[in-house]
């Protein structure tokens, strides 16, 4: 599971030192990273998030997912590094992208030159707005912006700001965010920026060759709604009654994940399936709902296990 960001920080602190900090930090966040849109494939059908997907069909179109009634975009009111106020309210009626990134994240800085050619292409259909994780003073986080030439505003993150998104467990991460202010999907790394150009216009409403699909958001985008997943990435509820796979997911739901992520099971799973804490406990509940035969309405769960 994805670390804390002053962890990383700190971690990336000492690998810089032994001249390994880019290529570990390369395998931690770049899971998704050059893939094509066509070959963005049908992981979507094997667990993975349908919003960070794309899929091609028979006939070679790539297809977008957008969530099925999506969620109002959580508000904001901050000041950006150059002292001007940045409202969610005042950006309706523009597609907004907020992008979660750092200065010290290899792949963040990969892909900014395409977010600059982006908002300079959609300047009067998007807004980007780039949301700093570093931890380091704005004053540094404004060189390195003014040095690269970002053409959008640039906000410092804070705790709270990330509660109110799910947290973010790995950067970038970037939430897409329709005219009407609802939040209709979520990447996590670095995409080509052919798929960030059909999702911009896709949502403003402009001519696309893309196939538009839509998800039930069950955690992919906020991990609030993975209480509503009744499938788990790496997770078989095979052999189990109807019952006990309710009495699993509930379980995996409540109790937290010990791999550090401060999340519970299920949300671990859906944000990293590659965690291999929290597949292993998973699957320890399961064989031990399927053994007992328990059937019972209220699972049980040790004190303390619960968020």
């Amino acid at each position: 599971m994805t670390l804390r960001r002053s962890t990383i920080a700190a971690i990336t602190a000492i690998l810089l030192g032994a001249g390994v900090a880019s290529f570990a930090l390369y395998r931690v966040v770049r899971a998704n990273s050059h893939v094509s849109v066509q070959a963005k494939t049908a992981v979507a059908s094997h667990g993975a998030s349908p919003s960070t997907q794309g899929a091609s069909g028979p006939d070679k179109t790539p297809s977008l997912y957008f969530v099925k009634d999506p969620e109002i975009v959580p508000p904001f009111l901050v000041r950006d590094l150059a002292g001007q106020p940045v409202s969610t309210a005042a950006l309706k009626g523009k597609v907004v992208i907020l992008n979660f990134w750092a200065t010290w994240c290899g792949p963040c800085r990969e892909e900014i030159p395409e977010l600059i050619a982006l908002q300079e292409q959609y300047k009067n259909q998007l807004q980007i707005i780039g949301i700093s994780e570093d931890e380091a003073p704005p004053a540094q986080v404004a060189q390195f912006v003014k040095k690269v030439g970002i053409n959008y505003p640039v906000v410092m993150s804070s705790e709270a700001l990330e509660r109110e998104y799910g947290g973010i467990a790995a950067l970038p991460t970037s939430f897409f965010v329709n005219p009407q202010g609802r939040v209709v999907a979520k990447d996590v790394g670095v995409y080509p920026p052919e798929y960030y150009d059909l999702q911009v216009r896709a949502l403003a409403g402009l001519p696309v060759a893309a196939h538009i699909e839509t998800f039930k958001d069950t955690g992919q985008i906020f991990l609030k709604n993975a209480a509503n997943a009744t499938e788990l990435p790496g997770v078989s509820f095979a052999g189990l009654t109807p019952e006990q796979k309710k009495i699993a997911l509930h379980r995996l739901n409540a109790e937290s994940c010990t791999c550090g992520c401060k999340m519970t099971m299920a949300q671990c799973r859906i944000t990293d399936p590659t965690c291999p804490t929290s597949k292993e406990l998973a699957m320890k509940i399961v064989r031990s709902i399927a053994r007992s035969g328990s059937s019972g309405s209220t699972p049980a769960s040790k004190p303390g296990a619960t968020r």
